[in-house]
């Protein structure tokens, strides 16, 4: 990214389309923009121009945002034409000779990052509302982009501030008679409510981690005991290779699957058993893998394959009868067949309910791996204080590390490689 260029792209979906819209953002925009449409429109309203003013080339509407007050803090516009290839390239080529260029993946969002119109959570809350696939990944996306955590993160900060004034005092002014030794007791309340607060939003990481990647469901079991046709008859759609020959399914198949606003990644797993293949022991190691990192374990018996014993697993497990048309298995929690389409229904809203529990009812703001690395740090400089009061440096100096540990959340400090990597992801006109 070149700083003080002007940008243009188109920021809809791909042509053709009813509907093209191109984004202008920088310095240019404001001298470049009458020379193509007429007189620059009001801010932030719509007029209707013709694109184009020595060779036509378009008409659509067009909207002037004058910086500060825009999306990216510069002077931006937006052209909404008819989504022809030909106009649009028409359009970007006529932009180009007046000086602007193609925007890389993500630009228009950094620039509003580098001119304090969003925060890193902020941009990574877009990032995550732009690729949301079910309604309780938007709504997490949603308040995250809204600035709900931020505004946590500066109650936090607030008063971390004024937990440090009062140790620095002791250390800057520890000659004057009107700075006492001892700290006031509210400050040892202040300290202890902060590591509740810390520590209570850190817990509910795993909750909003489930939200935002989906609850992995792993399918297991033996070979031949359904999986496969299991994950057809969930996902009403032949995914998944069917066949009676044991050992087909030889890698992590993940299919991604709505139910009820929450998003399930169901594991087509390779069957459990002792082989001389490699091809075939490296599909079972996988799965022994995934089902140790797997929320819940649909653990599948049918009458017509030997059972075996559970794998080890930290996740929540559902014994499922499969070929129930055959005979029911005893001792499970549900039986299914495949054939008969019986019991997919059940097992569906089993799964919702599986996953209402995981999820609370207010969206969960921590949900990056960031979030729970930057806490956890700031929750141990938090502890470290408590046991270093007797040396006011220290203690100082553990005050300073938790106030950094939210810093690099919100992205005031060490936000350079985390923003190349983030923008990295987005699309581009973003």
């Amino acid at each position: 990214m070149q700083v003080g260029d002007t940008i243009m792209a188109l920021s809809s979906g791909a042509l053709p389309a009813g509907v093209a819209v191109i984004r202008l953002s920088g310095p240019l925009v404001r001298a470049v923009l009458p020379k193509l449409v007429g007189p620059l429109p009001k801010p932030r309203t719509m007029a209707l121009r013709h694109i184009g003013q020595d060779k036509r080339l378009d008409q659509g509407l067009v909207a002037f945002f004058p910086a500060p007050h825009s999306f990216t803090g510069e002077d931006c516009a937006e052209l909404h034409v008819h989504g022809s290839v030909a106009g649009v390239k028409a359009i970007l080529a006529k932009l180009s000779q007046d000086g602007l260029r193609l925007a890389e993946p993500g630009e228009f969002t950094r620039r509003a990052f580098e001119n304090g119109k969003l925060d890193l959570l902020a941009v990574e809350g877009l990032g995550d509302l732009l690729l949301a696939d079910t309604e309780k990944q938007r709504q997490q996306a949603l308040a995250r982009y809204d600035g709900g955590l931020t505004r946590q993160i500066d109650t936090w900060r607030d008063t971390l501030l004024n937990l440090r004034a009062e140790i620095e005092a002791r250390l800057d002014f520890s000659d004057e008679g009107d700075v006492s030794d001892a700290l006031p007791e509210t400050w040892h309340h202040d300290l202890a409510d902060l590591e509740i607060a810390l520590a209570a939003t850190l817990a509910t990481f795993e909750s909003g981690r489930i939200v935002r990647e989906g609850i992995r469901v792993a399918l297991a079991g033996p070979p031949n005991v359904g999986k496969s046709s299991l994950i057809n008859a969930l996902a009403r759609s032949e995914i998944a290779i069917v066949s009676d020959e044991a050992g087909t399914t030889r890698d992590v198949r993940e299919v991604p699957l709505d139910i009820g606003g929450q998003l399930f990644i169901l594991l087509d797993l390779a069957g459990l058993r002792e082989t001389e293949s490699r091809a075939e022991a490296e599909g079972i190691r996988r799965a022994t893998e995934a089902i140790k990192h797997a929320d819940i374990l649909l653990w599948l018996r049918a009458p017509d394959v030997t059972d075996m014993a559970l794998p080890q697993t930290h996740a929540r497990i559902i014994t499922i009868g499969t070929k129930a048309d055959l005979s029911l298995v005893p001792d499970t929690d549900l039986s299914v067949s495949v054939e008969h389409s019986s019991g997919i229904k059940d097992l569906i809203q089993i799964l919702q309910a599986a996953g209402e529990s995981f999820a609370t009812g207010e969206p969960v703001l921590v949900s990056h791996e960031r979030d729970r690395n930057a806490l956890t740090q700031a929750l141990e400089a938090l502890v470290e204080t408590r046991e270093a009061l007797r040396d006011w440096e220290l203690a100082a100096e553990s005050l300073r590390r938790a106030s950094a540990g939210l810093e690099r959340m919100i992205g005031r400090l060490d936000s350079e490689k985390i923003l190349d990597r983030l923008f990295s992801g987005f699309c581009i006109g973003k």
